[in-house]
């Protein structure tokens, strides 16, 4: 596949008009209480979704991400209240404060607000030690370590693990704890050593365990949700440490991924749902090593050119594939086949997950060309 040459600041013109389609369609206020937002679940939406009675807590974390994205794009003020209000909506269809029996969950939500503290400035610290008071409690050694993807449960997956680990190291980044940094890089270290297929190079989805520790099951599946936040965990690792030890996996995960999970270049999909996030996901951490990669070892300016070249091609695949709906593009869950605007029948093009990826995609492909990026 090849991709045409995009003129200056293209790529972010494409990520504001994804931004506007989805605000437009998606956000509306929490039962009408001021000052909320939140992204409605579905589109076209019925009653139910405008009293916000579906709540998909990570979904509205990454909705979150991707404003901040387009705040770090082009900052205005309105884009700021829109910011504020993501994060009061959550506290108040979240009903019991800021956390939830998911681990996964509860650390894509302490990103955001990370984030939206960092490159924004608005913060929540109250938020914040709630969030890390909870992830703190779900590690144990069962398994061998690492966190639990739900409390009460048997499962650890990377899908937990991941967004932890970058929280923690992040947090220690922001003036937390020393010992959050340990912490994350046992995080990592524990999810190489118990669920990388050491064939391919990539994370598999989690373990089951008994009672007494001992593994049950391991549930090899691939996903690109997964990839991403293991090369998002290591990433942060090389941030702060000389050993060459998480480039190299940083490095492994990106030719991986292009061997294993991209078609010419193309990420493939996984549907609607909470499928609708992953390759999305998978392009946040892509198109950040890409940035981050010449600058911690010029020597790796190939597997640097690599995930560029995976971010541009993937988010050119969602524009191509784009149809028009109410207020602008509709992207599909499957980049390389054409979206179709819902009817009746509820498609996974009508799901929030689902065009929040598309829109992180372009989000990705605008933070390349903001460093100068361009397609091979």
């Amino acid at each position: 596949m090849t991709v045409e040459r995009s003129t200056p600041k293209l790529l972010a013109a494409r990520a504001g008009v994804a931004e506007r389609a989805v605000q437009s369609r998606h956000l509306r206020r929490v039962w009408g209480v001021p000052g909320t937002l939140l992204g409605v679940a579905a589109w076209p939406m019925d009653w139910r979704g405008h009293l916000h009675l579906r709540f998909n807590y990570w979904w509205q974390a990454h909705l979150l991400d991707c404003v901040v994205d387009a705040q770090l794009r082009s900052p205005n003020e309105a884009r700021r209240q829109v910011v504020r209000r993501l994060v009061r909506g959550v506290r108040v269809r979240n009903l019991v404060g800021w956390t939830n029996d998911f681990y996964d969950d509860v650390a894509w939500l302490g990103l955001a607000l990370l984030r939206a503290a960092k490159e924004v400035g608005v913060s929540r610290p109250s938020a914040v030690d709630a969030i890390a008071a909870r992830l703190r409690e779900g590690w144990t050694d069962h398994g061998g370590g690492g966190i639990w993807w739900k409390r009460d449960d048997d499962f650890k997956n990377v899908p937990a693990n991941g967004p932890t680990a970058i929280f923690f190291a992040r947090l220690a980044e922001a003036g937390g704890s020393r010992s959050d940094l340990v912490r994350s890089r046992s995080i990592v270290d524990w999810m190489e050593k118990a669920l990388v297929d050491p064939e391919s190079g990539l994370a598999w989805d989690g373990l089951h365990v008994h009672p007494t520790g001992e593994v049950r099951e391991v549930e090899t599946t691939i996903y690109s949700y997964c990839q991403g936040v293991l090369l998002g965990a290591n990433l942060e690792q090389a941030r702060t440490s000389t050993s060459p030890v998480w480039l190299d996996r940083v490095e492994r995960l990106i030719r991986a991924v292009d061997k294993e999970l991209a078609v010419h270049g193309v990420l493939r999909g996984h549907g609607g749902g909470d499928g609708g996030l992953f390759g999305g996901i998978l392009l946040r951490y892509l198109a950040q090593a890409a940035v981050a990669l010449p600058e911690l070892d010029p020597g790796r300016a190939g597997a640097a050119r690599l995930a560029a070249d995976i971010v541009f091609l993937s988010a050119e695949a969602v524009w191509n594939n784009r149809t028009v709906a109410v207020s602008g593009p509709l992207f599909g869950p499957e980049w390389t086949t054409p979206a179709v605007v819902p009817s009746r029948e509820r498609t996974p093009e009508s799901d929030l997950s689902v065009q929040l990826g598309g829109w992180m995609a372009l989000e990705a492909a605008a933070l390349l060309e903001r460093h100068d990026l361009r397609p091979s």
